[in-house]
């Protein structure tokens, strides 16, 4: 893993339905290393699924609860990590990734809508036009995915093999691997 640079695990961000948690644990796998996912932490933790902690306590609340398992992830975690979609939405937690290797795993809004299956699961994109959600969530939080990152790979069309393999070779198989802004 000499190609990479960063410290601690190498982080995965995108919106809901990219795919960071079926292509974070396939990654960690051919990788040989841990997967951890920041939504599985908090609700291990909360021992309560993020719609209920959405429901009872509100998202301010939960994006503190998220703010705090990212750090701590980040911190102690090796191997790879998957965050939650709304996880770049702390300045703070945009700050933490610096220094990390960021993989954003971007998805255009047909295929996030289709995968995610507009789930009651996923608090966020339920309500009276979930399409008309995804599209302002994907349009909020493209500038922060892209920020933090230092490789995008558009999962919209490819299986989680093919964006492992694009993972692999962008952070491994070249000298020079760098943040573009």
């Amino acid at each position: 893993m000499s190609g990479r640079t960063g410290k601690g695990p190498i982080v995965l961000v995108g919106p809901p339905g990219s795919g960071k948690s079926t292509v974070g644990e396939s990654l960690a796998e051919r990788l040989g290393v841990d997967f951890h996912d920041a939504d599985a932490d908090i609700e291990n933790e909360q021992g309560r699924t993020i719609s209920d902690i959405f429901a009872a306590d509100g998202e301010p609340a939960f994006r503190v609860i998220e703010e705090r398992t990212v750090d701590r992830g980040l911190r102690e975690y090796t191997g790879v990590f998957a965050l939650g979609g709304g996880a770049v939405l702390s300045e703070v937690t945009r700050e933490r990734l610096s220094g990390h290797t960021v993989v954003f795993l971007n998805v255009s809004m047909a295929e996030g809508v289709r995968r995610t299956g507009l789930s009651t699961a996923r608090p966020l994109l339920a309500g009276v036009n979930p399409r008309a959600t995804y599209r302002t969530l994907l349009e909020a939080r493209l500038p922060m995915y892209r920020q933090v990152a230092d490789v995008e790979i558009d999962t919209s069309s490819r299986g989680p093999a093919e964006v492992v393999d694009e993972i692999f070779t962008s952070l491994f198989a070249s000298t020079e691997t760098g943040r573009d802004g």
